[in-house]
């Protein structure tokens, strides 16, 4: 930050470090329009048409020109970019020639890609950090051997300006990821490889050793310069059916190649190119189990272990690359607080990483402690100033928030003034119970007096007794 408000006093390096990505997509388009031009018209000159059209090639290559010229303000900047250069180019190559209009091509991305360059260290700040850093730094030697395959490209041969192209390896992750699924378990691919080598070499030996009049191949010979015609297999009057067959396993040497060269780009092994022995041969049973041996360990089983190890890396990348990417969307930078946590709440996850906790503010006040005179600190600036003197990041709010801990309060408020409400409701009704019960024990009271008081005044039962004689 300190180097980036020390270029901003000056103005031309600043503007020309503001606009790096619209000088890298400039180089990366010229290069694709260059190849195409070298892909289309090499070798040039044999035509001899170059810098001819029909009139109506002619006046419609102008109209673009002059069509694209004028939309270039309206138009989004790449396509509007790309259009022009596109109209502006095939104009170049029809009035100046082919070669003349790829120099200039040329001349304009060497010029782009050291504009590029300017840009990349004003950015950085690359020669401040030392000679050491600028070695080490293998971005920036990228790119400087992008602007030397230009100038191969200029004054040695138009093909150099083909290896432009791998740019595009670079602006896209998705591919650099395909490129390290191959680099990040490198030792495992090459041990692998190595096993498979091991495997060839010690198959060549028993095909040296048991199998030799069986490599022969089937080969074209080149004419001799001079001869005029073509010839091809049996329409060479010369040639002999012998003639075309050669053996390639009479040395060690000969057997390994062939045995590594064709045993592996055959889907079937190296029994595909050998010959194919009658059952009745002594070692057809020998032969079968060779070529199937060969098959099944090597194709099979050593080519799908790299295969394998390629493809999960890939897998694992990608993985990576998605989560990555759903914790940028789904949790906050300073907090650690993930965006479930504030659903239902005063506040949204969006609010949140926007007002509470914006990892920009928190940069600020990095910026602010750092530049700020320490006599003029206010008590949280000076508590910040200490922790990170001692590299201590207790002061983040980790895995809090101000508007949860308010929320929570709230809510707990809430729920206490429920449960208050509900302890009073039931107060009431256990006392209106109470009461009902007293009534009720008091009417069972009296009724048992009356019955009582019944029993006492009633009638007395008639007494009779029978007349003794």
């Amino acid at each position: 930050m300190r180097w980036q408000k020390k270029i901003r006093k000056n103005k031309a390096l600043f503007w020309f470090s503001r606009h790096i990505s619209l000088w890298g997509s400039i180089s990366f388009y010229l290069a694709c329009l260059v190849n195409i031009a070298v892909a289309v018209f090499y070798p040039f000159g044999d035509d001899g048409d170059e810098g001819t059209l029909s009139p109506f090639w002619n006046i419609s290559l102008w109209v673009a020109l002059g069509m694209f010229t004028a939309l270039l303000p309206v138009l989004p900047k790449p396509w509007g970019i790309l259009f022009f250069l596109v109209s502006l180019i095939l104009r170049a190559i029809y009035t100046m020639g082919l070669a003349p209009a790829l120099l200039l091509l040329g001349t304009v991305n060497l010029f782009n890609k050291l504009v590029f360059l300017v840009s990349f260290v004003g950015n950085q700040g690359t020669f401040t950090r030392g000679y050491k850093a600028v070695v080490m730094d293998m971005l920036f030697i990228y790119h400087l051997g992008y602007a030397t395959i230009c100038v191969l490209g200029l004054f040695v041969h138009e093909f150099f300006f083909s290896f432009l192209l791998f740019d595009l390896v670079i602006r896209e992750e998705t591919l650099l990821n395909v490129i390290k699924s191959v680099t990040r378990n490198g030792r495992s691919i090459i041990l692998t490889a190595v096993l498979a080598i091991f495997l060839v070499y010690f198959f060549s030996i028993i095909g040296f050793l048991f199998f030799k009049n069986d490599f022969r191949m089937e080969v074209d010979h080149l004419l001799p310069k001079g001869v005029p015609g073509t010839c091809v297999k049996d329409s060479c009057p010369d040639a002999t059916p012998d003639d075309k067959i050669e053996r390639v396993c009479d040395t060690l040497l000969m057997c390994i190649i062939t045995v590594l060269n064709q045993g592996l780009r055959n889907g079937g092994g190296v029994g595909d190119i050998l010959r194919r022995p009658s059952n009745q041969e002594p070692l057809f049973a020998a032969r079968v189990v060779y070529d199937l041996l060969f098959f099944f360990v090597v194709i099979i089983i050593v080519l799908n272990l790299i295969f394998g190890v390629i493809i999960d890396t890939f897998a694992d990348l990608r993985s990576e690359k998605q989560r990555k990417e759903e914790i940028l969307k789904t949790t906050c930078f300073i907090c650690g607080l993930e965006r479930d946590k504030f659903d239902n709440k005063t506040v949204s996850f969006e609010e949140h990483i926007k007002s509470e906790h914006n990892m920009w503010h928190y940069l600020y006040f990095l910026v602010l402690v750092r530049v700020k005179d320490p006599t003029e600190y206010t008590g949280p600036e000076s508590y910040v100033a200490q922790m990170i003197a001692e590299k201590n990041l207790e002061w983040f709010p980790r895995m809090r928030a101000m508007s949860l801990v308010s929320s929570e309060g709230d809510n707990e408020q809430n729920e206490m003034r429920s449960l208050q409400e509900k302890l009073d409701s039931t107060i009431t009704l256990v006392m209106q119970l109470s009461g009902q019960l007293s009534e009720l024990k008091e009417k069972m009271t009296e009724q048992r007096k009356n019955k009582q008081r019944l029993g006492f005044l009633g009638p007395p039962q008639p007494n009779h007794h029978v007349p003794s004689h």
